[in-house]
């Protein structure tokens, strides 16, 4: 097993410490940018709409079913 000095142990720490705080700054620009819904609804405003209107019409339609079967046991 190779032996390191404690300044090349001292070295791969610190440059270990400098990369974990580089990913860390990259990581939390991604996550700033995932997380932002505005961005997020503006970039993908067509389907946005059409989950809202496909969403709208499944809910319209299962109230429309049960009062249905509440006017139907009358």
């Amino acid at each position: 097993m190779a032996t390191r000095t404690p300044e090349q142990i001292r070295a791969s720490i610190e440059a270990n410490r400098m990369e974990l705080a580089h990913s860390l700054t990259r990581l939390r620009g991604e996550v700033a940018e995932v997380t932002n819904w505005r961005k997020q609804i503006t970039e993908h405003h067509k389907q946005v709409l059409v989950g809202a209107a496909v969403a709208g019409f499944v809910l319209g339609g299962g109230i429309a079913a049960v009062g249905g079967l509440f006017r139907r046991r009358r």
